[in-house]
């Protein structure tokens, strides 16, 4: 990756091959092989004039200003990574990701659209994954439509990993172990997923961290980004996360599933950097573990 820097809404490359002034249409072939970017996002860019030689620099106009789609609401958003290109925050429990139908306010998407407002960076909320409604943890988004392109990607081929905890119902036989069940939705239950031969594949890797009396403390990691995958998977083992009443947990000590996103880990999109990042457990879940090892 050659060297970059902002410039306002543009970002400025050096620019090697004299070709380029002025632009010629080898060039986009080049500037790609340069970059980690599409080829059609290159194209796209030179048919709108998007991209600019002055002198040995080359100018790519990849930070426009753009409206955020949701209606900011005010809230204090646990930020826990930012660069241009990325922002990745703790979402609290209670909070949808993003709205399930029109006008529904609360979601972490206004929370965001509501910081990028404050902050003075007119960027579109762009969510590289979701998390549910009651689990905590961290959230990836793109701040412009290159990062979005390229995250969007990884997260596909599977590149961007996703690690979570959980306090999970009884006692493990197995300290580690990976679930290779098919998940499907259930027929009797609109909002509900159940392992099934005709699903899509699901595959989840555990470890326990903290075997309790009653209940476990559990690393987990994804291969699959199914709905409710984690939930669905332990307790088809017979391990329901405390407080996961869906799925056959109870709710005595807690009420939400005992879920949490700890960490991320990504090539961020333009550096090719790994980035990795950790979000706090939140207070509730410290309590409960807590409250857990006594019994």
């Amino acid at each position: 990756m050659t060297e970059w820097k902002r410039s306002g809404e543009w970002l400025e490359l050096p620019a090697p091959n004299a070709m380029w002034k002025p632009l010629k249409p080898g060039a986009i072939e080049e500037l790609a092989a340069l970059l980690p970017v599409p080829r059609k996002f290159f194209l796209r860019l030179a048919s709108q004039g998007r991209i600019q030689v002055e002198g040995d620099k080359v100018n790519l106009h990849v930070f426009p200003a753009e409206e955020a789609s949701f209606r900011p609401e005010r809230y204090n958003l646990d930020v826990i990574y930012e660069d241009d290109f990325c922002l990745v925050v703790n979402k609290p429990a209670g909070m949808s990701v993003h709205p399930s139908e029109v006008g529904q306010s609360g979601t972490l998407a206004s929370a965001v659209a509501y910081y990028y407002a404050s902050t003075g960076q007119a960027c579109e909320v762009r969510h590289i994954h979701r998390l549910d409604q009651d689990t905590t943890g961290a959230v990836l988004y793109a701040k412009n439509e290159w990062a979005h392109v390229l995250l969007d990607e990884a997260m596909r081929d599977k590149r961007i990993d996703r690690s979570y905890v959980a306090l999970a119902e009884g006692v493990f036989r197995a300290k580690q172990g990976t679930i290779d069940e098919p998940i499907g939705k259930d027929r009797h239950h609109s909002g509900k997923r159940r392992v099934t031969p005709n699903g899509d594949q699901a595959i989840t890797h555990y470890k326990v961290l903290r075997q309790m009396e009653k209940a476990a403390f559990v690393g987990l990691e994804l291969e699959t980004g199914r709905t409710h995958q984690i939930r669905v998977h332990l307790s088809y083992l017979g391990h329901p996360l405390i407080g996961d009443t869906l799925y056959g947990g109870s709710s005595r000590l807690f009420h939400r599933q005992a879920l949490h996103g700890e960490r991320l880990l990504f090539d961020h999109p333009i550096t090719q950097k790994q980035i990795e990042v950790h979000a706090t457990l939140p207070q509730d879940f410290q309590l409960l573990l807590t409250e857990v090892a006594a019994l």
